[in-house]
């Protein structure tokens, strides 16, 4: 996948707003067929962001301060955009994280794109929970923000939240009834989410059926001397013994 993808999002002086919709449903297929039980990198630099700090340097900021501090987040979110664009993931997401140390809390919707960009960086790097931790900060600022939640419905599905992913996709089109790539995940998840159940009843199953049997074993007997049957009609289950 081309390096001109969401993560360039919002602000650019290039026509990102359209390449990072056109390539938004893309954007985590690189991290599909990996370990998702891990990180595939590890992030080595610091993205803590103080807000508490922030939030007592506000209070000393003139509104023209502010708007100046604004603008120079902005020009760092540009550099990022750039970097983005070139593939360098790793310089992207610093300078979006610089770029969050110096924009003002009293500007929660460029936060949010800033959290949401780097989002798309870290996904990049294989960053996943780091990555949905970020997509959830521009969530909590901006709460219909689509371009974040379709983020993180992607990065839920690639490490196997599926009913999450379920979720952000029914949030989307609340918010966008129209959303091509949350209307196709928002039918497909249910059969994905119906068969990672079954294949989980069926793992429970064995490992109930090799318990009872290291139980009943001493008694000269087995799960096979009784018989499981599921009612249809309430989905439980009646045991009965047989010899």
């Amino acid at each position: 996948m081309a390096a001109n993808t969401s993560g360039e999002a919002e602000g650019s002086t290039t026509t990102t707003e359209e390449i990072e919709t056109k390539n938004e449903n893309s954007e985590v297929e690189s991290h599909e067929d990996g370990d998702n039980s891990s990180e595939k990198e590890t992030m080595d630099w610091d993205d803590f962001v103080d807000d508490v700090a922030l939030k007592d340097n506000e209070i000393t900021l003139s509104e023209e301060d502010k708007k100046r501090l604004k603008e120079e987040a902005e020009e760092i979110k540009e550099k990022g955009n750039q970097q983005f664009r070139d593939g360098e993931f790793r310089e992207s997401a610093v300078n979006y994280t610089l770029a969050l140390r110096t924009c003002p809390l009293s500007f929660p919707i460029e936060r949010s794109k800033l959290y949401s960009n780097r989002a798309a960086s870290k996904m990049k790097l294989g960053l996943s929970k780091s990555a949905i931790e970020d997509c959830s900060l521009a969530i909590e600022l901006n709460p219909t923000f689509v371009r974040a939640l379709w983020r993180r419905a992607q990065l839920y599905e690639s490490t196997d939240k599926l009913d999450e992913s379920l979720e952000d996709c029914k949030k989307i089109l609340e918010i966008d009834p129209s959303h091509k790539e949350a209307l196709i995940a928002a039918r497909k998840l249910p059969d994905l989410i119906n068969e990672r159940n079954e294949k989980l009843k069926t793992e429970m199953m064995s490992k109930l059926k090799d318990l009872g049997n290291l139980f009943l074993r001493p008694f000269g007997l087995s799960t096979d001397n009784f018989q499981v049957n599921q009612d249809p009609s309430s989905g439980g289950y009646s045991v009965n013994f047989k010899q």
